[in-house]
């Protein structure tokens, strides 16, 4: 059975909003774009995508990536990218999906998650996407947590866990420090006793 990871750059307050470029997610007049770009933890991403079987984006998160990586020819990420299955949960997107590999999660998200994870095959990478992966939660979808939490305090922005969030006890799978302080930390769910 496949897994979902959730693979997400925070600050230290919670922040995942527009972690690479000053232009990229400029909803409540955002004004941090870019925060993460200098601590170069984009190669944890690299190597969590190439041991992924396909990604899980939200529409907005699939829109700026599309946006952006396509264009990046020279980065063998895009390569990687282009030929890794994409699944996009939305409402309002139609098919076909302009970006190669990709296919869309119209209704019953929760339900066509399960059936993604039951079938064989590498992990499933949520990346960005924050209402996915809350609506995952929900659902107790999300088997592994991998957090780069960036040495920030930005005070405002579209934090990963919102208030009202799904209640998750997780246990510490692994953690380690970059050169630049950002702390990468590996969680999954927890066994516990009725919480």
């Amino acid at each position: 059975m496949r897994k979902v990871v959730v693979f997400m750059n925070l600050t230290l307050d919670g922040v995942m909003q527009a972690p690479w470029r000053p232009d990229e997610d400029l909803r409540g007049d955002f004004q941090h774009g870019g925060w993460a770009a200098p601590y170069g933890a984009m190669q944890e991403a690299g190597d969590s995508i190439a041991h992924t079987g396909a990604l899980l984006l939200g529409r907005r998160t699939y829109e700026a990536l599309y946006d952006y990586w396509p264009k990046q020819t020279d980065n063998p990420i895009t390569e990687m990218l282009n030929n890794t299955q994409k699944y996009v949960a939305s409402t309002t997107l139609r098919e076909p999906l302009p970006w190669i590999n990709s296919t869309l999660l119209k209704d019953d998200v929760p339900g066509k998650v399960t059936g993604l994870k039951a079938r064989r095959g590498k992990d499933l990478l949520v990346m960005g996407s924050g209402e996915l992966m809350q609506a995952l939660m929900k659902h107790n979808l999300i088997d592994r947590y991998v957090l780069l939490i960036h040495p920030l305090i930005l005070g405002s922005g579209q934090r990963l866990f919102a208030d009202r969030s799904p209640f998750a006890a997780l246990q510490l799978v692994h953690a380690k420090m970059t050169t630049t302080g950002v702390v990468v930390v590996t969680y999954q769910p927890a066994e516990t006793s009725g919480a």
